[in-house]
């Protein structure tokens, strides 16, 4: 089977070298910081679709379903769930941006068409965008990790290498076909608040775009975005001042990452491992006790919408 089999092309363009961005809604996505990133760079550089990936052979449509949409004279049109790739000639260089869901069958087979892609096109390097959760606020900078494994790449752009162990997502599978390939590839992470799982973050979006358009080289399309960040904060600030034991421990991660602690970088799709490196004591089992509190009070939130 050739790894183009399952892609269909909407332009053939002439790239030279081009960098891949790549974002996957999902487990890889929270507040949809990923994506948006992606869906924001696409707008903002007004780029042409490129190809899409088939959705039959890699979608289970029972959890990620189609949408019938109503075309002008009535007509009724299904909406596949596709993963798109968009082209663009970016002041760094060519760029093909990828965007749509995780996958759910056949990894490897939809890993070797993204792969085949690269080929096609002799790319120079894929970057992949990603959001966690992980207890840090809203109300300060979005902390974002990059890891690499090659070690000029590191170095180069001031990255870690990751020594995550455990359950991996689609960018996982992309990564490690980059490196049997020795194609180099930056995996980009936001931290964003796990209270506020349910609110998407442009912040994070934001931070993903700026982090991932310096190691383009190019400057990020931020314009739209940073007009959503003070409503996405507005809107948060809300959720914390009607819960007081919500509102204690929002300011008790603010002193923390004053106080200089921030994330570990034992970081991988959607997974995090944290050590902030000093002796909490009690307050470790009380921040444990007020998580479980909150995902409590989020759930009875949705359940009362």
């Amino acid at each position: 089977m050739s790894s183009l089999d399952h892609v269909r092309w909407l332009s053939k363009p002439s790239l030279t070298s081009p960098i891949i961005v790549t974002a996957f809604t999902g487990w890889n996505d929270a507040a949809d910081a990923a994506s948006n990133a992606v869906r924001n760079l696409i707008e903002g550089w007004h780029a042409t679709p490129l190809a899409e990936i088939d959705p039959e052979a890699y979608t289970d449509f029972a959890t990620v379903r189609p949408h019938v949409r109503i075309k002008e004279g009535g007509q009724r049109h299904i909406v596949w769930p596709t993963v798109g790739l968009w082209h663009v000639a970016g002041a760094g260089g060519d760029l093909i941006l990828v965007l749509g869901p995780e996958p759910s069958l056949r990894w490897r087979s939809f890993t070797d068409q993204l792969m085949g892609v690269a080929d096609h096109f002799d790319a120079s390097m894929i970057v992949t965008l990603g959001a966690l959760l992980a207890d840090v606020p809203h109300s300060r900078p979005v902390q974002i990790i990059g890891t690499a494994s090659d070690a000029d790449m590191i170095e180069r752009f001031d990255l870690q290498r990751s020594r995550y162990e455990g359950p991996v997502g689609i960018v996982g599978v992309v990564h490690d076909a980059c490196e049997l390939a020795a194609l180099p590839s930056v995996a980009l992470w936001a931290a964003v608040p796990a209270y506020a799982s349910q609110v998407p973050s442009p912040k994070a979006s934001l931070s993903l775009m700026r982090r991932a358009c310096e190691i383009i080289g190019t400057p990020a399309p931020v314009a739209t975005v940073m007009s959503m960040v003070a409503k996405y904060e507005e809107q948060v600030d809300s959720l914390v001042s009607d819960d007081e034991d919500l509102a204690a421990y929002v300011e008790r991660l603010e002193t923390m990452t004053d106080s200089g602690i921030s994330l570990d970088d034992e970081v991988d799709d959607g997974q995090l491992q944290f050590d902030f490196a000093v002796d909490t004591g009690d307050d470790a089992t009380d921040a444990s006790t007020l998580m479980d509190e909150v995902e409590q009070f989020l759930r009875e939130q949705g359940d009362s919408n």
